[in-house]
């Protein structure tokens, strides 16, 4: 069976299904995979670390000992509790693939040892894996796709692991984490841990966006984040500058235009959130715009259009373009775009 909804997802790894003897956990963010195996496998057996109650398998032994799984599968355990077999499984061999989708077939089927409990955590399956589809077919095993996390579910992340040293974020201060924090689940939990550390723990902090100006430190490619920022405020020459000083710091033209792609892109976020209903400075905030920056942000804002933007997208993108081709002039390419963009926020009377 699939469970994909994260309220199923969450009721499962909470309190699993007894008539369950199987779990396929797959996707792409490696972290998230992880975290809620070892949530599953905290609640199958007692000890999840216990080499008597566990067998950990990777792809690796599969390849070497073809009939290893299926023999850890149908063994007892040396304690008398639950077993637990757990296969990291990162190959994209479809002979191991079908192994391993055999093996889980003949487990929830109840063929093997009916009391154990196989775990298996892969990486981003497609449709044709025979693992994926002998999961999703089988009523005795779970299916749990995993994805991205959303802006929510990093925030709530980040709460719950600040609580646990009993410190915690300003709402201001939480969104501005946020929007640094890298995709990756388990990297971002090392960048919330080393917060943590940051913070105090047990020091009942709740910080707000200047105590973190230090923790944060200078925004990566500041010179072009700044030069991105100067064009669209209108200061054409400070733009030019930030562009050449970014150059000597080794970011080329292809990075130039890609900052300006991200300051319109922040800038659309931040009309279309206003647009339905949110404040200004809220909206600014919800899109990630450091507090030092926030008030040049706002003026910004309240000069450019949707409209505007969807037409200087199209700049942006044959900028981009134009900076991929073998040979071409990209610094010159990135200056001509930021003089374009300064000259219509100077119309703008920006």
């Amino acid at each position: 069976m699939i469970l994909s909804r994260r309220p199923d997802i969450e009721r499962f790894l909470a309190q699993p299904d007894s008539q369950v003897r199987a779990a396929l956990i797959y996707g792409r963010d490696a972290g998230v995979v992880r975290d809620r195996a070892n949530a599953l496998a905290a609640r199958v057996v007692e000890r999840p670390d216990d080499p008597f109650d566990v067998a950990l398998l990777t792809d690796g032994d599969l390849d070497s000992d073809a009939a290893r799984l299926e023999g850890e599968l149908a063994a007892q355990s040396l304690m008398g509790g639950r077993r637990l077999v757990r296969l990291r499984f990162a190959t994209e061999k479809a002979s191991l693939d079908k192994l391993a989708a055999e093996a889980l077939a003949a487990h929830a089927e109840g063929r093997l040892n009916p009391d154990a409990f196989f775990l298996i955590e892969a990486g981003n399956l497609g449709r044709t894996s025979d693992l994926r589809k002998a999961a999703e077919k089988a009523p005795q095993a779970a299916a749990i796709p995993c994805y991205e996390d959303e802006p929510g579910d990093v925030a709530r992340l980040v709460r719950e692991t600040l609580t646990r040293d009993n410190v915690a974020l300003s709402a201001e201060a939480l969104a501005l984490f946020v929007a640094r924090l890298p995709k990756e689940r388990g990297v971002a939990r090392q960048e919330i841990e080393r917060l943590a550390l940051f913070l105090g723990p047990g020091s009942g902090l709740t910080a707000t966006p200047k105590d973190l100006e230090d923790f944060l430190g200078v925004e990566p490619e500041a010179s072009l984040s700044d030069a991105a920022s100067d064009a669209f405020g209108g200061r054409l020459a400070e733009a030019q500058a930030g562009l050449r000083r970014a150059a000597q710091e080794g970011e080329a033209g292809p990075a130039a235009v890609r900052a300006m792609g991200f300051h319109l892109g922040r800038l659309r976020r931040t009309l279309t959130l206003a647009k339905s209903g949110a404040g200004l400075q809220e909206a600014a905030k919800a899109s990630g715009v450091f507090w030092k920056h926030e008030r040049e942000f706002l003026r910004q804002a309240r000069s450019w259009t949707l409209d505007d933007l969807d037409l200087l997208q199209t700049e942006v993108l044959n900028a981009d373009r134009l900076c991929k081709q073998s040979g071409a002039p990209d610094q010159l390419i990135a200056e001509r775009l930021a003089l374009t963009i300064a000259g219509r926020a100077r119309r703008k009377g920006l």
